[in-house]
């Protein structure tokens, strides 16, 4: 069998996601190469903090989109996280310290030193932010996601909600003031304030439709045929299908083709084991087997080759 679907027009997010080790970052850039060649104008971003989208292309990519050089219709960004909620803090500053201002008996060095603390997980909610609003400027057709191992991705994932929460405290917060306003002037005027609460509501439901509308989102898994990753790869589809983001296709990579020697023997009938056990667990997924490399799967040329392996 071989990937299939993503060329559908609806399909605008395509995530790769697994185990460290396991290849998404090659399966992710050889989607991006495959739409490319196929009229598809394709942004490929890097979610992992450990960025190797740039290592597997072959080409300096960095925070900024850049044009892969040599193929046309594709693209590639490494997201930054920290710049992004930087920019993010730059914007919305004085709608933050405006909620805090009102509705705390904080004076401004404390509403300034409560805005620096860090918030966990916003830095990442603001990178995910980045890929909804560059779907939204529609300058591309398909967005394929390199995501960062197994545990960071689900977090990334779920990371909504998370901003959600920030949002009711905030909210409550806000809330209160509101109440005593018009408790003592009986009219109460919305600002810059409430304008932030409102837009990051919409930003969180954007970002939790977009992740579990089955037609424009789908999460691509990718593992290889060891115990360790297989056992990962049940946790993280199973989390997946709770969180409703669609899962219906799985990569199998690095499996052993040759039987030339003894250990090539061993090492392949361990791994058809392990195929089997895949295909038990995973019978709901459309499975995908991919066979090892001779040599590290790196630049244009590279990819092309594997390409035709992934969509053959």
């Amino acid at each position: 069998m071989a990937l299939t679907g993503l060329k559908e027009a609806a399909l605008k997010l395509i995530l790769f996601g697994g185990k460290g080790g396991v290849g998404k970052t090659t399966c992710a850039s050889s989607a991006g190469l495959y739409l490319a060649k196929n009229g598809f104008k394709t942004l490929v971003i890097s979610t992992d903090p450990a960025h190797s989208v740039s290592d597997s292309l072959g080409q300096r990519v960095g925070d900024e989109i850049r044009e892969i050089k040599g193929v046309k219709n594709l693209s590639a960004l490494e997201v930054n996280a920290k710049k992004a909620l930087s920019q993010f803090k730059i914007k919305y500053e004085g709608q933050i310290k405006k909620i805090f201002d009102t509705s705390t008996y904080l004076d401004q060095e404390d509403v300034d030193s409560m805005f620096a603390l860090p918030i966990p997980g916003i830095d990442e909610v603001m990178g995910f932010k980045t890929i909804v609003d560059l779907i939204d400027e529609a300058k591309f057709d398909k967005y394929i996601v390199d995501t960062a191992p197994t545990g960071h991705a689900l977090r990334l994932l779920t990371l909504p909600q998370l901003l959600d929460e920030w949002i009711k405290v905030l909210a409550k917060m806000r809330w209160k003031y509101r109440y005593m306003v018009e408790s003592f002037s009986g009219k109460y005027n919305p600002d810059e304030g409430d304008d932030f609460l409102m837009e990051m509501k919409k930003t969180v439901k954007k970002i939790e439709d977009l992740l579990k509308d089955r037609k424009r989102c789908e999460f691509v898994a990718v593992t290889i045929p060891e115990d360790m990753a297989i056992l990962e790869t049940e946790r993280l589809v199973n989390d997946l299908n709770g969180y409703g983001i669609r899962v219906k296709q799985l990569l199998v990579n690095n499996c052993l083709e040759s039987r030339d020697c003894q250990f090539c023997r061993e090492r392949s009938d361990a791994q058809e084991e392990h195929i089997k056990q895949i295909r038990r667990k995973f019978s709901g997924l459309k499975t995908t087997i991919l066979p090892l490399q001779a040599s590290e799967i790196r630049g244009i040329e590279a990819l092309d080759k594997y390409t035709g392996r992934l969509f053959q």
